[in-house]
C-alpha cells in the first residue's frame, strides 16, 4: 500500500469516529478484556511452545461473535463482513490486508466456547461487571419465554415417533449421514397464539389465532429497575414455561417482587417463592366456565404494566437482531441464543451510560 493509500485509510477511519460510528461507543462501555481470562480458558489454548500458527486473539473472536449476534449473519456472512466493513476491522482489531478468520474458525471458535461452558461464565462475568458499574438487580425481577424459529424439518410419522422417544439423528438415519447431519431432533413445534385481537360485525372479539411455529424457545428474567437479563435458559418450543421458573428467579434482587404471565403460575411455584421469602406477582388464570372477576381483572392489569418491560426485550431482539435459529441441536442453540441476551445488555448498558451522561 502506498503512501496515499494510507493516509486516505487514516482519515476515512476519521471520518467514521467523526460521524459516531457505534462500535467505538461499544469498544468504550464494554471492558471486553475483562473476559479474556475466561475465554482463554475455554479455548483451551497452549503456551505456543508445540509450534504451529498461532491463534486469533480470542478476545477479537469474542467480539466477532458479539457482532454476528447483533445482525444475526451465517458463518459464511461473517467471513465477508469482517472484510468488508473497515469499522469491523477495527472493532476486532485486524490489520486491513492481514488475515482474517474464515467460517470454520469462526464456527469452531464458537463451539469450543460452547462445549467447555465459557459463554455461560462470560454471561456471568458481565453480570459482575455490570454490579461494580452500579447496576444492581433492584425493583424485582420479571420473567417471561419468546419463541426462537428453527428451518421446518418435513419428517414422516414413524421418524417423528423416533424423534419423541429421544433418538438421535444418526439412529433414525443411519444410511443416510448427509440428512442426518441436517436433522434437528432437538427443535419441536408448538402453537404460538396471539397477534392482533380481531372482531365480528358486532363488536365481539374473535377467537386468537393459533399459528404453528418449529423451534426452540428462550426464557429469561430481567430486573425491573435497570431491564438487564440476569438469568436465562433455552428449550424446545414444546417446553412449558411455568416448569423454568425456579431456573430464572434468584433471591439476589433487592426486591422479592417476581412478575410472570399465567402460564407460571401452580401450586408448586406458589408454595416455592414462599419458601425463598419471594413474593409473588404472577397472573392469575381465569377461572373455568366462569367470567373473570372484576378484581381478578383488575389485579391482572395492573401486573401487566410492569410486566410489558421484559416484552421491549424480546423485541429489540427480534427486531435487530432478527432471532432465528440456523445451527442444528439444543448447545448449539443455547450459545446463538446466549450470545444474544449478551449484545442485549451491551446495548441496555449503552443506553443508560448515555443517559447517564446527559442527565
Amino acid at each position: 500500500m502506498d503512501q496515499r493509500s494510507l493516509f486516505g485509510l487514516t482519515e476515512h477511519l476519521e471520518a467514521l469516529s467523526k460521524h459516531g460510528d457505534p462500535l467505538e461507543a461499544l469498544d468504550r462501555t464494554v471492558d471486553f478484556e475483562y473476559f479474556r481470562g475466561w475465554l482463554v480458558k475455554g479455548l483451551g489454548y497452549g503456551d505456543g511452545s508445540r509450534g504451529g500458527r498461532p491463534p486469533f486473539n480470542p478476545v477479537s473472536m469474542f467480539k466477532a461473535l458479539i457482532l454476528q449476534a447483533q445482525h444475526n449473519l451465517s458463518d459464511a456472512r461473517m467471513e465477508f463482513m469482517i472484510r468488508d466493513r473497515l469499522s469491523w476491522m477495527r472493532f476486532l482489531g485486524f490489520d486491513l490486508g492481514g488475515p482474517t478468520p474464515d467460517e470454520n474458525t469462526i464456527r469452531l471458535y464458537r463451539d469450543k466456547l460452547t462445549e467447555s461452558g465459557a459463554l455461560k461464565r462470560v454471561m456471568k462475568a458481565f453480570d459482575w461487571q455490570l454490579r461494580k458499574k452500579g447496576y444492581i438487580p433492584m425493583a424485582g425481577q420479571i420473567v417471561d419465554a419468546s419463541l426462537a424459529p428453527a428451518p421446518k424439518q418435513r419428517n414422516t410419522d414413524a421418524e417423528k415417533d423416533a424423534i419423541k422417544a429421544g433418538k438421535t439423528a444418526r439412529e433414525i438415519w443411519p444410511d443416510e449421514p448427509n440428512k442426518a447431519a441436517q436433522k434437528d431432533t432437538n427443535a419441536r413445534w408448538t402453537l404460538k397464539i396471539g397477534g392482533k385481537v380481531r372482531y365480528r360485525p358486532d363488536g365481539a372479539p374473535l377467537p386468537m389465532i393459533a399459528v404453528p411455529v418449529f423451534g426452540y424457545k428462550s426464557h429469561i428474567s430481567i430486573d425491573r429497575r435497570f431491564g438487564f437479563i440476569r438469568e436465562s435458559a433455552v428449550t424446545s418450543a414444546a417446553a412449558a414455561d411455568g416448569r423454568l421458573l425456579r431456573r430464572l428467579v434468584t433471591t439476589e434482587n433487592t426486591s422479592g417482587d417476581v412478575w410472570a404471565d399465567s402460564a407460571y403460575r401452580s401450586r408448586s411455584n406458589e408454595k416455592w417463592l414462599a419458601a425463598m421469602m419471594l413474593s409473588s406477582q404472577i397472573h392469575r388464570r381465569k377461572p373455568a366456565g366462569k367470567p373473570m372477576p372484576t378484581a381478578t381483572a383488575r389485579a391482572n392489569g395492573r401486573k401487566s404494566s410492569v410486566r410489558a418491560r421484559i416484552e421491549h426485550v424480546f423485541a429489540h431482539q427480534k427486531n435487530r437482531f432478527g432471532l432465528f435459529i440456523r445451527t442444528i441441536g439444543l448447545a448449539r442453540a443455547e450459545a446463538k441464543l446466549t450470545l444474544a441476551n449478551l449484545a442485549y445488555n451491551m446495548d441496555r448498558l449503552i443506553f443508560h451510560e448515555r443517559r447517564a451522561a446527559a442527565g
